[in-house]
């Protein structure tokens, strides 16, 4: 190893946005049944699919209409 590093030329990570954060989320079974079969389907991680998912909702500013019943 060296006693000094010279990082002057170094570039930000241009993925820092993209970067995941660990969460937990409470998501009823057959919500998860679904996306696990879509997921399988699609051949990728049911989380990933999600993600996928939530990401296009954001990025599309779709908003839900809320009934509780």
């Amino acid at each position: 190893m060296r006693d000094n590093y010279d990082f002057s030329d170094s570039i930000k990570n241009p993925y820092t946005k993209r970067l995941k954060k660990q969460i937990t989320i409470r998501i009823e079974e057959d919500t998860i049944t679904y996306f696990k079969q879509m997921a399988e389907e699609k051949g990728v991680p049911y989380q990933s699919l999600i993600n996928l998912y939530l990401r296009d909702c954001a990025t599309k500013h779709r908003e839900i209409e809320v009934v509780w019943r």
